[in-house]
């Protein structure tokens, strides 16, 4: 597997991994109408953020998965990162959100984040959280009935955080 910063011409094969995740409804607060042109500009970091892929090895290298990252605020909140990883369906469990996580941790810290704060972790996506704290976050607090899945039930969303001092 490849980790490497997006290129202009990625978004074609970023966009098949985004999609479905945003169509299910069950781990990402972004409308399920959301359009291509419409996720692009949400996913796409600026600087100082940063977007990346995992593809696959070789010329027609698929994207197995995508990270961005960045400041979680800006101005006084800016030296506390934030992140948020999409997963191809057929590329889970082969560890493609770890290498994400690992290297948003790493990025972080080279750049002199002094945490990592995920703002709204479903906690319903347990595959998720459990990855989170195997990479040392903690979750910080949970948000009672912040989240609507597609079922209309509600549950909660968490806070997590990783300490880089």
């Amino acid at each position: 597997m490849i980790l490497r910063d997006t290129t202009s011409s990625d978004w074609a094969g970023i966009w098949p991994v985004v999609e479905p995740v945003v169509r299910a409804g069950e781990t990402y607060a972004y409308a399920r109408d959301l359009t291509s042109s419409q996720a692009r500009d949400l996913w796409l970091e600026r600087p100082p953020g940063r977007t990346v892929v995992l593809t696959d090895d070789g010329p027609d290298a698929a994207v197995l998965g995508t990270a961005k990252m960045g400041p979680n605020r800006p101005g006084p909140g800016a030296h506390v990162g934030t992140a948020s990883f999409m997963v191809a369906e057929h590329a889970r469990g082969r560890g493609v959100g770890r290498r994400l996580g690992e290297e948003v941790v790493a990025w972080h810290r080279a750049q002199g984040y002094r945490g990592i704060q995920f703002n709204a972790v479903v906690e319903t996506n347990t595959v998720a959280v459990s990855l989170w704290r195997s990479l040392g976050f903690e979750v910080v607090g949970t948000v009672p009935g912040a989240f609507r899945l597609p079922d209309g039930s509600y549950v909660g969303l968490h806070v997590m955080h990783l300490d880089l001092t």
